[in-house]
């Protein structure tokens, strides 16, 4: 799978894109290669990619988050450092952006820019089993409310869908005629198939490439949830 430069992850809220965004962030590292991630996602305060800050830095991974990320204060404002995203083409660079059309407004500053350089992925994040994208409709009804919001097309499709701790290869492999007709429906190709090591391992080849799952920081008291020693991308 060929990398671009910058790669966007959005969807609806609950999805979890952040958790895809910083578990690509250490696959690009784990590869070798420079990444900064920017937490965008200025609607939903309880999911931070600033819970992850230990976890990205000790893989050298950049972390640019709102000043007030992860305090009783939650500003709608975006740290300027953010620009450099778009800006620095020596970077491999990862925007986690807001759930729903309300949070991909803060993307279309950044819109000419990306534009402008054309080497992105802008990735939707889907997950069947969330309420209000139960069905392919229902998420390209989403899709399309955030690309008018920010002014970008969604370029390729994740699934990432899941059942948290409960999710089984046989739950995953469920999805995959919702994910087939969502990428019928929007003529995207599916970029990857999202999974913990546990169920990763269990799945048929024809799910790969798998970007396999370590859970935020918040998560990590579960034993069964912490990273292990498969390639996080493959």
């Amino acid at each position: 799978m060929e990398h671009k430069r910058l790669t966007l992850f959005a969807g609806h809220y609950g999805s979890g894109k952040t958790n895809i965004a910083v578990n690509y962030a250490l696959a690009l590292a784990k590869e070798g290669k420079s990444v900064c991630i920017a937490d965008l996602d200025i609607v939903n305060p309880y999911f931070r990619t600033k819970d992850s800050a230990a976890v990205l830095e000790q893989a050298g991974v950049e972390l640019i988050s709102p000043q007030f990320a992860n305090t009783n204060v939650d500003l709608p404002a975006l740290p300027a450092e953010a620009y450099k995203l778009v800006t620095d083409r020596s970077t491999y660079a990862i925007m986690d952006i807001g759930g729903d059309d309300r949070g991909a407004y803060a993307l279309g500053r950044y819109v000419p820019s990306i534009l402008e350089e054309n080497n992105y992925r802008m990735v939707f994040v889907a997950n069947c089993y969330r309420p209000l994208t139960r069905t392919p409709e229902e998420a390209v009804e989403v899709m399309r409310e955030i690309e008018a919001a920010c002014g970008l097309k969604f370029t390729d499709i994740i699934n990432n869908s899941n059942l948290g701790s409960e999710t089984t290869a046989e739950t995953v492999e469920a999805s995959a005629s919702y994910i087939e007709k969502l990428s019928q429906l929007t003529d995207l190709p599916v970029f990857a198939t999202s999974a913990m090591e546990s169920v990763a391992e269990q799945l048929p080849p024809e799910y790969s490439p798998i970007l396999v799952l370590q859970l935020q920081e918040k998560y990590f008291d579960l034993p069964s949830q912490k990273p292990g020693n498969r390639p996080l991308w493959g």
